[in-house]
């Protein structure tokens, strides 16, 4: 159907920088001179029809650096399976060269000595000029926008979802579904949703009184593009209820619902549909099990894991495509379409290199605009960091022991706990923290950092519900996120084992004694999902945690012992 020609591999040219450790300015000018927007945009029109993706762009207006996962762990039948495969394994799958700009974009190896030399990736002034330059060579491509978008800055947070509503209707998307927009509550999501120029679409969006549709929500809408009858399908993220606070939506129910979505394939394809897309939240696991399942959906567009994949994956005769996040990458997906029937495609995961594509001057004074009320608080220092901060990986991330290290002190804890979140920009050793960037790994409207006693066997409930949440061999029992992040304690798990036998020798750091299944704990975290909760905002925790020690420097943990991979 396709070869591999068709998929990413950033511009070669940039081989001379292999194993490129230790890059300077030097290296910066190098690899923009290697990296071209043309070479970015460059792409062989094909077929009649076409996607573009983004996702899970969490608020980021701005460049950034993001590391992608060393650690992601697949179970059960994706085990070893993509997107499960990561560092020098997840190169050499996709015949990527060390040091090239496809290393830096798409792995974690190496990272902050490649990102010195190729720069921040992101910024949706550029994702916008990305866009335009597929319109303008496929006027009626359609862009969709798998959600996660409402959510994630301090601009954000402070505007209610207001600064990303603008900005992505400056840029004009055809259709979005949704996630995090929901922690808005449902009054306000309610209100940006009618207001909005484009589909809101979720299948799975029902009434939780009367379990019918949403009639807020249309399961899918009709495009004619390309000579070409188009539907494409919403698919909320199922878990919503359960991974967040069920009572700030009280009115709406979710999950999968394999059997609404069959039949919503199955009423399109009746209307006429001849290329049918799902825009799914569901994370890539659900998303193949959901392909494996439902019949007729041509393409899933995946969003939710945050998975960044150079190649569709294909489930029977269903394509799936991974778009990473925060704004880092946008998907192309070309099809050719006839007789009702996709016969072929091509696609591309464009790296948004913020230092290569020309900022879009009309979206950049829309992102201005949204920031300028609040640029003196964004851009206020609050310390430096040795060390890289990044987010990602199965079990740890630095800039979640940072958090935690910031509850133990401040909230005078033993133990901390961070919610396994995927979200969040990096720091490159060297750089500033300023405000905003705690704000990017902190935002979310029920941020209290409460401090509670806690049993050692209450404890080792919450993590093996938890691990089970991600290392349940069925995708569909897999609700979200990544492991729930430790501070002051350590403990074995066994990822092979079923739920409420995987965690073992917990360990309190500060004293090196066993968790005592009947002894309480002081237990300081955030982001609790009960109602009520009391605490100090975590960005304030964090930020006078910082003030405090000036200059950051944080190791990764070895705190967590992992077998049974």
């Amino acid at each position: 159907m396709i070869s591999r020609r068709d998929f990413l591999q950033v511009s070669m040219a940039a081989a001379a920088l292999t194993g490129a450790s230790g890059f300077g300015n030097w290296a910066r000018l190098a690899a923009q001179q290697s990296l071209t927007q043309d070479q970015l945009l460059d792409f062989d029109t094909f077929g009649n029809v076409s996607l573009i993706h983004v996702t899970d762009i969490h608020a980021q207006l701005k460049p950034i650096y993001f590391r992608e996962p060393s650690v992601n762990l697949g179970v059960g039948p994706n085990k070893g399976e993509v997107p499960h495969v990561t560092g020098a394994d997840f190169r050499k799958l996709y015949g990527i060269a060390d040091g090239s700009p496809s290393h830096y974009a798409l792995s974690s190896g190496d990272f902050a000595s490649l990102a010195k030399g190729y720069g921040r990736v992101g910024g949706m002034d550029r994702v916008a000029t990305v866009v335009k330059a597929i319109r303008a060579a496929r006027p009626d491509a359609l862009l969709l926008d798998g959600g996660d978008t409402w959510h994630g800055s301090y601009t954000c947070y402070h505007s209610q979802g207001q600064d990303m509503v603008n900005v992505m209707n400056a840029l004009q998307p055809d259709a979005m579904t949704f996630h995090w927009e929901f922690t808005l509550g449902s009054e306000r999501v309610n209100e940006l949703v009618e207001s909005l120029p484009f589909a809101a679409l979720g299948q799975n969006i029902f009434d939780a009184e009367w379990d019918e549709p949403s009639e807020l929500f249309p399961p899918y809408q009709f495009f004619e593009r390309g000579g070409v009858k188009i539907a494409v399908i919403g698919q909320a993220f199922p878990y919503m209820p359960i991974a967040n606070p069920r009572w700030m939506f009280p009115e709406y129910s979710f999950g999968i619902r394999d059997e609404n979505m069959q039949a919503m394939v199955d009423e399109v394809r009746a209307q006429g549909a001849e290329l049918v897309v799902c825009l799914s939240h569901n994370g890539f696991d659900v998303d193949k099990k959901m392909a494996g399942i439902v019949s007729g959906i041509d393409v899933i567009l995946s969003g939710h894991t945050h998975d960044a994949l150079p190649e569709p994956v294909l489930v029977g005769e269903t394509i799936i495509v991974a778009s990473g996040s925060n704004g880092k990458f946008v998907s192309r997906v070309d099809l050719d379409v006839r007789d009702g029937r996709m016969m072929g495609f091509r696609h591309k995961l464009i790296p948004i290199f913020s230092d290569v594509i020309e900022p879009d001057a009309e979206m950049a004074a829309v992102i201005e605009e949204q920031r300028a009320p609040h640029a003196d608080k964004l851009a206020e220092v609050i310390g430096q960091t040795d060390s890289l901060l990044y987010r990602r990986g199965n079990f740890n991330g630095t800039w979640d022991d940072l958090i935690c290290d910031a509850l133990l002190s401040e909230r005078e804890a033993d133990i901390a706990m961070s919610p396994g979140v995927r979200w969040g920009p990096s720091l490159i050793p060297g750089d500033d923290i300023t405000r905003e960037d705690i704000w990017n790994v902190t935002s979310m409207s029920y941020g209290e950092a409460y401090r509670t006693e806690m049993t050692g066997e209450f404890i080792k409930v919450i993590l093996e519900d938890v691990a089970d949440n991600i290392f349940n061999p069925d995708p569909y029992y897999q609700q979200g996120g990544d492991m729930v992040r430790i501070g002051g304690m350590g403990y074995h798990i066994d990822v092979s084992r079923p739920q409420g036998d995987r965690i073992s020798k917990m360990t309190l750091l500060k004293t090196g004694e066993a968790i005592d299944p009947s002894r309480t704990y002081q237990v300081a975290g955030w982001a609790s999902v009960n109602e009520g909760t009391e605490g100090p905002q975590i960005w304030d925790v964090v930020e006078s945690h910082i003030r405090k020690m000036g200059t950051v420097t944080v190791n990764p943990s070895n705190n967590v012992e992992v077998t049974g991979v």
